[in-house]
């Protein structure tokens, strides 16, 4: 490193010098917020010195896990537990998922953070014939994970099934387990629609992959239990889709952004509603995040995209096809960050992002202060760097 600088690769290989900051943008800890719910869906650190193979279930260093926990809430976001942002089906599995319910519920109620957690059906895991399970099995799957959220006092967010997408023969079968699971739920449940471009296993959810045929029997499993239904998340990344749908839920049930590419306009909103925030992204932009919110519980829509607007370019890189593998990203900024002491994800995961791709990254953060210690960002990066061969 000359004079401050780092060597970083774009997207061809040729590397070129950048500054990196030296001071972090100054955010405080603040106290929960008064015009939007705001959720984190949040990563999973792994234990980098277990002895396991991609393949094994995950090993997990659940210290560095619950200590990022109580980072988001100590800015008053809440935290989406074992979501796809979790590795939940890429690296980390049920019995690693149910262990990670229980003890974020309970460090929830220890801070007195907002929590809803995952509520899915990867007990059922795809065989050499694919998902040979009949319906009453896929329900049956979803409610052992329903008890275990609703037993941890966490609100419930019910997951879309790869299981279900593969066998469900049409709407009808959608609106028979959905109808199921929340006539028996105890308390109002968040329902969760990801789209293909985060797990390709989802195609044609909802029984069709027509979008505007989709939207209507979602919108029909909604309006038949309204009051078991707090809100929709919507990962479509697909902006006025969204908003056309949450102008047509009832009264009383939210919609939840999780379009990574457009959040800050939806959950600004228009004259007619706007969303409230279920968001991946927020795992790195939890600081900054946060202080936008409390800007736009102001009343300062203008100064809630001052802030967050620039954030975008970053989200959308991390989000860049295949959008599966955000979670690289989203890891490899918390190591930057300092949150976790290695960059290790399970299922080995780290693998799945290129050096130009980490490279632009650490600069897109790193220019907008999200680096509590930019000298501590800058050394981890210059380290993986050498890694790769990039002498400095």
């Amino acid at each position: 490193m000359t004079n401050g600088q780092i060597q970083l690769p774009d997207a061809n290989g040729v590397l070129r010098a950048y500054t990196p900051r030296t001071e972090p943008l100054p955010l405080t800890t603040g106290s929960p917020f008064t015009s939007r719910t705001v959720y984190s869906a949040a990563h999973v650190v792994a234990d980098p010195y277990a002895d396991v193979s991609p393949d094994s279930p995950a090993a997990v260093d659940w210290d560095a896990t619950l200590a990022f926990r109580r980072h988001l809430w100590s800015h008053g976001l809440g935290v989406a537990e074992a979501m796809d942002t979790a590795q939940r089906g890429m690296g980390l599995d049920w019995a690693g998922a149910a262990e990670l319910i229980r003890r974020s519920s309970a460090e929830a109620k220890s801070v007195g953070g907002l929590i809803a957690c995952g509520v899915g059906t990867d007990q059922l895991s795809v065989t050499e014939v694919g998902y040979p399970y009949s319906l009453d099995e896929v329900r049956a799957a979803y409610e052992e994970q329903l008890a275990l959220v609703e037993e941890s006092g966490s609100r419930a967010i019910l997951m879309a099934s790869r299981a279900l997408a593969a066998i469900a023969k049409g709407p009808e079968d959608y609106l028979e387990v959905y109808g199921h699971l929340l006539r028996q739920a105890a308390e109002p449940v968040v329902l969760h629609w990801l789209g293909p471009m985060f797990d390709p296993a989802l195609e044609g959810y909802w029984g069709s992959t027509d979008l505007d045929a989709a939207t209507s029997t979602f919108l029909e499993v909604i309006a038949a239990h309204p009051d078991k239904v707090d809100g929709i998340k919507v990962s479509l990344l697909d902006a006025q889709r969204e908003i056309d749908l949450r102008r047509k839920l009832p009264d009383g049930v939210r919609c939840y952004t999780g379009d990574d590419f457009n959040y800050p306009e939806l959950i600004a909103g228009d004259d007619q509603g706007f969303s409230h925030a279920l968001l991946g992204i927020f795992d790195p932009l939890g600081p900054l995040a946060a202080e936008a919110v409390r800007v736009l519980d102001t009343g300062d829509t203008g100064g809630f995209r001052e802030l967050l607007d620039p954030t975008v370019e970053l989200s959308r890189h991390l989000f860049q096809t295949p959008t599966r593998f955000y979670k690289t990203g989203v890891v490899f900024l918390a190591w930057l960050a300092g949150h976790q002491e290695h960059f290790t994800m399970v299922g080995g995961l780290q693998s799945s992002r290129s050096l130009p791709h980490f490279a632009r990254a650490y600069e897109l953060a790193d220019g907008l202060g999200l680096f509590p210690d930019p000298a501590l960002a800058a050394a981890r990066m210059k380290n993986l760097l050498s890694l790769y061969g990039v002498n400095q």
